[in-house]
């Protein structure tokens, strides 16, 4: 079925810019931030430096309200693709800035080496750049007011959760921001609470992949019993669906169980049904979305080992003793050899732990004393870049050139030229961690050796989006017996009511009248190219595609799937926050495409190699898409500035 405009509500008046209590942003900054002038300095000769405004420093200025596009958001990214593609500015105004530490990029890595040098040096003076108008990187919050109640939703990083328990310096660090996770877990999450209302998980089959629009709901991640009966599948593919999920057969008899994980180690998931199952096609599409996820690409591009390693079916008779072996992916292994860390999941996903590190950073700017009060705090960002503060953290900042001032052996200092209103504007430290995107780094640093360079470049992220959508209530869903949805080959492949949790003062909706948000998760790719080119591919797409073109496409795939619970997309959505992550989750290593080469030599590992006072951090040099793999990688890059000073 095919829907107007009107019919899909395209002509409602919902937020489609960013604004901010009814003002465009730009328009409020420029109408009541001070001159950025009067936060740093003076210009050569005295007066104020003639600086752009500091939306930051307006009055009202708060990030985590706007919807529209989000995540990397227009104004966030363009000067570093410039850059990228060989654009210069003038020299940078100086600013008259020393510090002993600047830290590129505020994301959890940024923070935590902020806080992790502060630990070590509790009197050093230290700048934060991020090129967003938000702290926290990927983990950022979009809020929602209803008629004055405070709806929360990750518009990025989802949770506490990791492939192996956390080590001794990332929980170390959760400890000291008052993160008790099993306590904290225990007394504010409610994992089945939709399930307690008979709500289930559901799948839905779209007309031009299946052959017909069809909702199917039953209990499982998967619903077999009511899939069979009811799904536009040929009776082969049923019969064959079933087998995979439940049938304990041996599709590699005769190998050893190492030999059967070597051998699935070199194939895909998908190679894996079509080859050695045997399966028909209409299969290899229903499957194809299960690993989008939590890889960002389909089953075509993830090994069959990895998807044994994470759960996926028709393993169940394989005889695969456990364990991981080296060709496997970071995830998958984690969770073969350990099950996991601890679990936590606050209601705005880990913003909150960029909040309480910036509490920890910079007192007045977060409200409060606990964990639990941080979730509600109002944050007061004209209090994060004030000369009195020991630790700035500047938005909307985007760093163009990281150098040493003087011979890279012997400097003492490094100068950053970053980016604000398009003007270039310098800074000095006596070192940096770049806890950016680690493949812009070699545009920033382009003295590092060229073989450095390269692994940096070969540091593809995953794209995807995390949609936000606000519901006038949740009443389709409960007519429907419905609260989460795979849809295989739908424009967003997931989606969910919001989680239910209960912190401090924060409640969720309980009642089917309340307001409630959805959350939706696309991963753009392109079947059956290599990862990282899919990876490219869906980044290229997402810049490309508008508001508008969300919008429509998730208006018509929620009236779509939601018709027989009357759910009306014109009544019913009332505000839509797409967060945009052209680069998402960082790259592991994927036995498919990597080389097979010791973890000392793979690229994550030789592109974070110290260069003078200049130290590299972020998930990406983790090789792990993980909070404590960030909170680590910035802990190792502040001990190496420590050795470089003490050197």
């Amino acid at each position: 079925m095919k829907y107007s405009d009107k019919l899909l509500g395209m002509d409602r008046p919902i937020t489609r810019r960013d604004f901010l209590n009814g003002v465009a942003i730009t328009a409020a900054a420029a109408a009541s931030a001070p001159l950025f002038a009067a936060t740093v300095g003076e210009a050569p000769g005295g007066g104020p430096l003639a600086m752009p405004a500091a939306a930051q420093d307006g009055v009202g200025y708060y990030p985590p309200l706007l919807t529209g596009l989000r995540g990397s958001h227009p104004g966030s990214f363009e000067d570093a693709h410039a850059l990228r593609d060989g654009q210069t500015w003038p020299p940078g105004t100086d600013t008259g800035e020393a510090y002993d530490l600047i830290v590129v990029g505020g994301g959890i890595s940024g923070l935590a080496a902020a806080h992790f040098y502060r630990h070590r040096a509790p009197h050093s003076r230290i700048l934060v750049l991020d090129n967003h108008d938000d702290f926290g990187g990927h983990a950022k919050r979009n809020e929602f007011n209803f008629n004055g109640h405070l709806n929360l939703v990750n518009g990025g990083t989802l949770e506490i959760d990791s492939p192996r328990p956390y080590g001794a310096v990332a929980a170390g660090l959760l400890r000291t921001l008052g993160i008790d996770v099993p306590a904290l877990a225990k007394k504010t999450q409610n994992l089945g609470f939709y399930d307690a209302l008979g709500l289930k998980r559901g799948v839905f089959f779209d007309q031009e992949t299946f052959g017909a629009d069809k909702l199917v709901i039953g209990e499982g991640a998967i619903p077999i019993a009511t899939l069979l009966a009811a799904a536009p599948l040929s009776e082969r593919a049923r019969k064959e669906i079933a087998q995979i999920e439940t049938a304990k057969i041996d599709y590699l008899p005769g190998l050893s169980s190492d030999e059967k994980k070597q051998r699935l180690s070199r194939m895909s998931y998908e190679a894996f049904l079509r080859d050695v199952v045997q399966v028909e096609e209409s299969v290899l599409k229903f499957y194809n979305a299960r690993t989008k996820g939590e890889w960002g690409t389909g089953t075509d591009a993830v090994s069959a080992l990895d998807c044994w390693g994470y759960g996926l079916p028709g393993f169940q008779g394989m005889k695969l003793t456990k364990g991981s072996i080296a060709r496997m992916g970071f995830t998958p292994a984690g969770y073969e050899d350990t099950g996991g860390s601890f679990r936590l999941h606050f209601p705005d996903g880990n913003a909150t732990i960029a909040r309480l590190l910036v509490r920890n950073l910079v007192p007045a700017a977060v409200p409060g004393q606990s964990a639990e009060d941080a979730v509600t705090a109002r944050v007061d960002y004209s209090r994060l870049d004030r000369p009195e503060s020991p630790v700035r953290i500047r938005l909307s900042s985007i760093v163009t050139r990281v150098r040493h001032l003087g011979d890279r052996a012997s400097a003492n200092e490094v100068e950053v030229t970053y980016l604000r209103g398009h003007r270039p504007f310098t800074a000095r430290a006596k070192g940096a961690v770049l806890a950016c995107y680690n493949m812009m780094i070699p545009y920033l640093c382009p003295e590092l050796p060229e073989g450095q360079k390269k692994a940096l470049h070969e540091l593809v992220k995953t794209p995807l989006v995390y949609t936000n959508v606000a519901l006038r209530n949740r009443q389709a869903f409960d007519k429907l017996k419905l609260y989460q949805v795979y849809a295989p080959a739908g424009y967003h492949t997931h989606f969910h009511l919001n989680p239910h949790v209960n912190i401090g003062a924060y409640r969720s909706p309980s009642t089917a009248q309340e307001p409630v948000l959805l959350h939706m998760v696309r991963t753009p790719c392109r079947h059956g190219l290599p990862e990282h080119d899919q990876n490219r591919a869906g980044r290229a797409e997402l810049l490309a595609t508008s508001f508008e073109t969300f919008e429509r496409n998730i208006r018509e795939q929620l009236a779509r799937t939601l018709k027989d619970g009357d759910f009306d997309p014109a009544r019913d959505i009332t505000a839509i926050t797409v967060n945009r992550w052209p680069h998402g989750y960082a790259p592991e290593y994927n036995p498919l495409f990597d080389p097979d080469v010791p973890e000392a030599q793979r690229a994550h590992v030789l592109g974070r190699a110290p260069f003078g006072r200049i130290s590299i951090a972020n998930s990406d040099s983790g090789g792990g898409a993980y909070t404590d793999v960030a909170i680590e990688q910035g802990h190792r890059a502040v001990m190496e500035l420590m050795q470089a000073n003490d050197a």
